[in-house]
């Protein structure tokens, strides 16, 4: 591990680590060149299953052959509804090996949202996980007359269901064995056939503000990005990285699983998204990327587990901790860290610092990365404090990821970084949209066209609808969505998202919403951290019987008032939150306040609590 005053380990690479002009050319070049190396791993009964890349090889050209034989034409479309499991990879890289386009459909989707982009993307091979994605699948099926076969990965609890519509991915493999024999080179000669220009993918839009929208990627733009991901966060055979998010997203779905295929580092999967803090630990990954609300929740574990802990244990952590924030200033500043510093560091780590690393699983990461949602300066410095380098990435599924990026060694918190080297970024000069422009960019959007032509300028650059600021240095921050931005009635201007992010670095909020568009003050709906508020109450002997009680108890509600004060400080006073109330209903992935990767849809919660929101105001 080495410290963080020395980040010479970072420098990204440039080389071309595997050829390829699409993703199958890429991926199957890749399994040639690493043959027996690890490439995947999954938790099954307790025990990690690895995945040679040879293995993932032979299942991936059984899968595809399978779908050969099952008529799978060159540019249709499947679709695979599924948490995030190796399967998922599977299918993904045999229906690319297809030439076929892969579209991802989030396992929280209800079956009329899982019909609805089956029919917009013209799905005719469907993936499910197990039988409760199955059933919305046969729920919808008949509205799907292009829909020829379910394939399903985990056939628990369907062992004497028949549908000739239905079939699972061992009897898929199977019948790809046989097409490979009787067909043999058929599958090679669809890698040979896909074109740098075809369609490879589709992702599609959370749909916060009507019905998603489908972007389309092409392989030429997927090439381009990880190889272009090589160049600012630079990874190879010897790193270990998470994959838990869903990988319908772009964010897992390109600096996850695609550049792993590219850089040969080794996709450990979860069990589940609710062992993510259990399996991060026995994973303990050399390069993490997540969103915000995972950071927080470390932060919030530490924060917990340190009120828990013996006096001496909390005073070595606030002494390690205070020798980190110095050094962290020193690097924040470009200084150099005296060796005095360095050896108390050192000390620092042995007597508090690493237990903390360990306890979050980041004690062997060379740097994180955050990224699809603004997260806290405060936090960003206490990871650096820590030891580890928080690089914030920022970019849209447009962009196929990252289009802007801290170097680890130019850390700048609350800054996205300079733009990426493999496109261009702008501020427009009126609105100070951020815009973007290079090969990373999407096609466009499936079947809209005209909402494709309004996405861009008439000299071709992408609007983001992100507005934010650029230093000097070239360095972007984000100040708010165009659409959020706040104005009171009183005409000054707010940008909700820097408040949001102060008060989530609070352990008891997991999420929150300032409101206050031609209001005369600011409010705040707050969605509570329940782990961690429940954890107060019980030590208090107060007296709760579900969530809703729990919200609702007077020492819950000093509590997250006091968090809004302390918050409330470091801002000018028409921008202070004056009025609060707690989500009361516990929202978990299924539930439609919350986007896919579990932020509040913040239109949605307006209109959803309108009258809570006016009580406030009256």
């Amino acid at each position: 591990m080495a410290n963080i005053w020395d980040l010479n380990h970072l420098q990204p690479r440039t080389d071309v680590v595997v050829a390829g002009e699409t993703m199958p050319a890429l991926f199957w070049n890749a399994v040639a060149q690493r043959g027996e190396q690890v490439f995947m791993r999954q938790k099954e009964l307790g025990l990690w299953r690895e995945w040679t890349w040879a293995q993932t090889g032979e299942a991936v050209r059984e899968i595809a052959n399978g779908l050969l034989s099952l008529g799978f034409q060159r540019g249709e479309c499947a679709s695979i509804l599924s948490n995030t499991v190796v399967e998922w990879m599977l299918a993904d890289m045999a229906i690319l090996s297809c030439a076929g386009v892969s579209n991802g459909i989030y396992p929280t989707d209800s079956a009329e949202q899982a019909q609805y982009l089956c029919e917009d993307s013209r799905t005719t091979v469907l993936f499910v996980e197990d039988e409760e994605q199955l059933d919305k699948a046969l729920e919808v099926r008949e509205r799907l007359p292009l829909l020829r076969k379910i394939v399903v990965f985990d056939t628990k609890g369907l062992r004497d269901f028949r549908d000739v519509g239905v079939i699972d991915l061992a009897a898929l493999r199977e019948l790809g064995r046989i097409h490979a024999k009787d067909h043999p080179g058929a599958m090679q000669a669809r890698v040979a056939a896909c074109q740098p220009a075809d369609l490879a993918i589709l992702v599609y839009t959370s749909g916060t503000t009507g019905k998603p929208k489908g972007a389309m990627h092409s392989h030429a733009g997927l090439i381009y990005t990880v190889r272009g991901y090589n160049r600012i966060v630079a990874q190879d055979e010897r790193d270990e990285r998470m994959c838990f998010l869903p990988l319908c997203h772009i964010a897992e779905r390109i600096g996850g699983a695609f550049f792993a295929v590219y850089t040969g580092s080794v996709l450990n999967f979860v069990e589940r998204p609710e062992t993510v803090p259990e399996n991060v630990r026995e994973i303990s990954p050399t390069v993490f990327t997540a969103v915000p609300r995972v950071w927080e929740k470390f932060y919030s574990a530490v924060t917990i587990a340190l009120r828990e802990s013996s006096r001496l244990q909390q005073l070595a952590y606030a002494w390690g901790i205070g020798v980190g924030m110095r050094i962290a200033d020193r690097i924040l500043a470009r200084q150099p860290v005296s060796a005095w510093l360095k050896l108390q560091f050192h000390v620092a780590r042995l007597i508090a610092l690493n237990n903390v690393r360990k306890l979050i699983g980041v004690h062997r990461a060379r740097f994180c990365v955050t990224g699809a949602a603004p997260i806290s300066p405060d936090l960003v410095k206490w990871y650096l404090a820590l030891g580890v380098p928080m690089a914030e990435v920022w970019g849209m599924t447009e962009t196929c990821g990252a289009a802007t990026s801290t170097p680890a060694g130019g850390i700048k918190p609350g800054m996205v970084g300079p733009a990426c080297p493999f496109n261009e970024v702008r501020l427009d000069p009126i609105t100070n949209e951020i815009q973007v422009r290079g090969p990373n960019v999407f096609m466009g959007y499936l079947n809209l066209p005209e909402k494709t032509a309004e996405t861009f300028t008439p000299d071709g650059w992408l609007r983001t609808g992100d507005v934010g600021q650029v230093d000097e240095d070239g360095y972007y921050r984000i100040t708010d969505r165009m659409k959020d931005i706040i104005i009171t009635a009183g005409g000054k201007n707010v940008t909700p998202s820097e408040i949001e992010n102060d008060l989530k670095f609070s352990p008891y909020i997991t999420d929150a919403v300032v409101i206050g568009d031609k209001r005369p003050y600011l409010t705040v709906i707050v969605m509570i951290d329940q782990e961690n508020v429940e954890k107060f109450a019980q030590d208090r002997d107060i007296p709760f019987s579900n969530y809703t009680s729990l919200t609702r108890a007077a020492e819950v509600q000093q509590l997250i008032w006091d968090e809004i004060e302390r918050v409330n400080r470091k801002f000018a006073r028409v921008e202070q939150i004056k009025k609060f109330f707690l989500l009361e209903t516990q929202l978990g992935a299924e539930d439609e306040e919350l986007t896919p990767t579990m932020k509040l849809k913040r239109k949605f919660v307006e209109k959803k609590y309108a009258e809570r929101i006016e009580a406030l105001y009256r």
